[in-house]
């Protein structure tokens, strides 16, 4: 329940945001925290497009089945975001093989935001999933998903093959770190608990999503006896997504007892089986650009800036 009330909210929110064609002030953050226990976002510059790992194609079959404590070591690193934005990396990592190049082009057009950073999705025909482009906005998302692309391939996998357990397995590690008192309400996030296996953790303003850094070695574990562990969870500056609700903002979200990813208030059903055919129901249908990528808007955008 409160996850349709968050959407209905943000569809609000976005349509006030499309007919003012600009964002509200952004809240005040400073710069992003590298996350504990992984490599730290590079968020300067990124010159390198030959920094990431290739990515790999569809397998011709369907991998192994991952045992519950499996998808507990999956997860871990992306079970306490938001819920809108986990479900976008979680449909999103099922198009692993264009994180990649979705990463690079995020990486050097980092000085976009907002509503330049999606006018220039569209000026240059970027040719991704929604589900990726969704990413977009999120450089250090998408770089920590590009640099690990094992790791992003086996969630993907997991994600169109057992969606439950996936599900089963964030909320088994949310519950964990609230035993652990680390996951509760903040400035950022608000935590709901509507009974077991359904911890929804939604923005404050549904405007705003901000990215958590935490290590999976404290949050879901607890502080031993006598030893201080710092800060458990911190955030990253919130990003405006109002400005990107054609590609999916409109309102992502999950039904956890029902297992379902909601995508754009539709239940998103991509699976192994049809895998190769499947095209989201959005609200306002989404059509691959046709026509080769372009790039024409860089330095205009640096010059306006």
């Amino acid at each position: 329940m409160k996850a349709i009330l968050w959407a209905s909210a943000i569809a609000s929110v976005f349509g006030i945001a499309v007919l003012a064609q600009s964002p509200p002030p952004a809240p005040q953050q400073q710069g992003y925290p590298s996350q504990q226990g992984y490599p730290a976002p590079q968020q300067q510059g990124y010159p390198q497009q030959q920094g990431y790992p290739p990515p790999q194609g569809y397998p011709a079959q369907q991998a192994p089945l991952l045992a519950p404590q499996q998808l507990d070591d999956l997860v871990q690193r992306i079970a306490l975001y938001p819920d809108p934005l986990l479900a976008q990396v979680m449909t999103g990592s099922t198009y692993w093989n264009e994180i990649a190049d979705a990463a690079t082009w995020a990486n050097q057009h980092a000085y976009l935001h907002g509503d330049e950073l999606s006018r220039a999705m569209y000026e240059d025909n970027l040719q991704f999933d929604p589900s990726v482009l969704a990413l977009i906005p999120f450089p250090s998302v998408l770089d920590m998903m590009a640099r690990d692309p094992g790791w992003t391939q086996a969630l993907g996998n997991a994600v169109l093959s057992q969606r439950p357990d996936v599900m089963d397995a964030v909320q088994r590690m949310r519950q964990r770190a609230m035993d652990a008192g680390f996951l509760q309400s903040n400035a950022q996030d608000r935590v709901f608990v509507g009974g077991p296996g359904d911890i929804e953790i939604l923005p404050v303003n549904p405007g705003y999503v901000y990215v958590p850094y935490y290590n999976p070695a404290v949050v879901f574990v607890g502080p031993r006896p006598g030893f201080f562990a710092g800060v458990g969870i911190t955030f990253g500056p919130g990003i405006f997504v109002g400005a990107f609700a054609p590609f999916g903002w409109a309102g992502p979200a999950f039904g956890w007892r029902t297992h379902d990813i909601i995508i754009d208030h539709r239940p998103w059903a991509r699976t192994w089986a049809n895998r190769g055919g499947y095209v989201h129901s959005y609200a306002v249908p989404y059509a691959r650009p046709s026509g080769a990528r372009v790039e024409r808007h860089a330095e205009p955008h640096r010059e306006r800036r």
